[in-house]
């Protein structure tokens, strides 16, 4: 049973890759970092070569060649990756690279020149093409080319649902426009057939990802609906499934999904995840973010107003080039009257090609890191006083993990990976992952609850 905080860097996800080998076919292994958006592009790749004969190795040693999905994020994630092809290479030899990194092969190959091919992000086909060259399929009619069920790199009773791919924002901070391109919003007919798929095979919790959720389908010349993330949100939630929606930005027509989120049949989890960044205008302003802090507060005043059990959660960065120590001061500030539920922080990182680089006054880096200390301890008092007022009650949980000493559950204000737990540490034997059922609060930490079953 490990307990949080969580790793609060908003670009790291885990793979959970099964052994799916028979005897003598050719197999290929995966390495996903980064975010969960890359994690479905994962999970697309291994689908088409499972479709294809390929069994899926579940280590370097068993497989014939090895797929590294890199992040491109943070110079930090840059390193991460390019440590992760280089174990690859050490580990196995045969590697082909891909993801948001890819975008940048001079970089890759400069540090790793024996790698087999580097593709960019969401190009499937030359990832297919690189594996075809370096592993040629050998499928078993009988058993390989029929119909392949989706891989998946979560547990069976969650998955991301990635409803599109690419950002129209201009964040001085970021890249990934320029890697994976303007919003491109997938069809709300896709979406739905993809996501009543997931609910028949059994998963309780679909996880709504995109680099900019509340754009959904605003890039449509032709659509009849103001705010298509309405009607998607809707519709997802009559699957019987949770439904959480990741990555919101505070647009003004958000107002319109918190009535979903304040009908508990709707199954739209009254929970948002948006990344404010920062609070000060000119910090803001800077960063070439929305400078309206003070409006911010009001819809999140609203929002409380008409879904008083929301969950907020957000990220932000401190020592962004020029934040002063008013700035920041002003971001504590912020935080103590927005009062948000989950906090993340991570500290400013220069990445290769984003504009903030070239910004005067860059903060020192223990500056930085003085700043995140005091801001995360901020936010853990806020978490620990808003986890403590949940003492007493009963609430819905979902079953992750089952062990000999707890069994590791999430509310409905606690998404995989980033937020906090609810432990049950007694009578908690019968339960298996993917179980709905309801506890008792019985105490609070800084980041997690532990409870007990009660009756429905």
């Amino acid at each position: 049973m490990s307990q949080n905080p969580p790793d609060l860097r908003p670009d790291l996800a885990q793979a959970r890759i099964s052994d799916t080998r028979r005897a003598g076919q050719p197999s290929i292994g995966m390495v996903s970092l980064g975010c969960p958006k890359a994690l479905v592009d994962s999970e697309r790749i291994l689908t088409r070569l499972r479709a294809e004969g390929y069994g899926i190795s579940a280590d370097y040693a068993g497989a014939d060649a090895v797929i590294v999905n890199t992040c491109g994020f943070l110079d930090s994630a840059k390193a991460e990756s390019l440590d992760a092809i280089g174990e690859a290479l050490a580990e196995n030899g045969r590697v082909i690279v891909t993801g948001c990194l890819g975008a940048e092969p001079d970089y890759i190959t400069g540090a790793h020149p024996r790698v087999l091919a580097v593709t960019g992000p969401h190009q499937y086909e030359r990832v297919l093409d690189a594996v075809h060259a370096a592993v040629p399929p050998a499928p078993d009619p009988f058993v390989d080319l029929l119909s392949a069920q989706a891989v998946s790199l979560t547990p069976r009773h969650y998955s991301y649902l990635k409803i599109s791919e690419g950002c129209n924002h201009k964040c001085r901070f970021c890249i990934i426009p320029d890697m994976r391109g303007r919003l491109t919003s997938r069809p709300h007919r896709a979406v739905m057939r993809e996501a009543e798929k997931l609910v028949e095979a059994g998963v309780k919790e679909l996880l709504v990802i995109s680099q900019d959720t509340s754009a959904y389908g605003t890039d449509w010349a032709d659509r009849a609906d103001r705010t298509p993330i309405t009607a998607l949100a809707r519709d997802l939630g009559s699957l019987g499934a949770w439904v959480r929606l990741h990555y919101v930005y505070p647009y003004p027509h958000v107002r319109d999904l918190i009535p979903l989120m304040a009908d508990p049949a709707s199954g739209v989890l009254p929970y948002l995840d948006i990344p404010f960044q920062h609070a000060h205008p000119d910090t803001l302003r800077r960063m070439a973010r929305p400078a309206a802090a003070a409006r911010t507060l009001d819809e999140i005043a609203a929002w409380r107003r008409d879904c008083p059990g929301i969950t907020l959660r957000s990220t932000f960065i401190v020592g962004y080039p020029g934040e002063t120590e008013a700035e920041f001061q002003t971001l504590l500030d912020w935080l103590d009257e927005a009062q948000l539920d989950r906090i993340g922080c991570f500290q400013y990182e220069n990445v290769a090609g984003a504009r903030s680089a070239a910004l005067p006054d860059h903060v020192a880096p223990e500056v930085k890191q003085d700043r995140w200390d005091r801001f995360m301890a901020r936010a853990q008092a806020i978490s620990e006083a808003k986890l403590a007022a949940k003492v007493g009650t009963r609430m819905q949980v979902l079953v992750d993990l089952v062990e000999d000493d707890a069994a590791t559950c999430r509310t409905m204000g606690d998404a995989p990976e980033i937020d906090g737990h609810l432990y049950i540490d007694e009578g908690h034997e019968a339960l298996s992952p993917g179980d709905l059922v309801t506890v008792t609060v019985d105490e609070a930490g800084e980041y997690d609850l532990w409870g007990s079953l009660t009756g429905a």
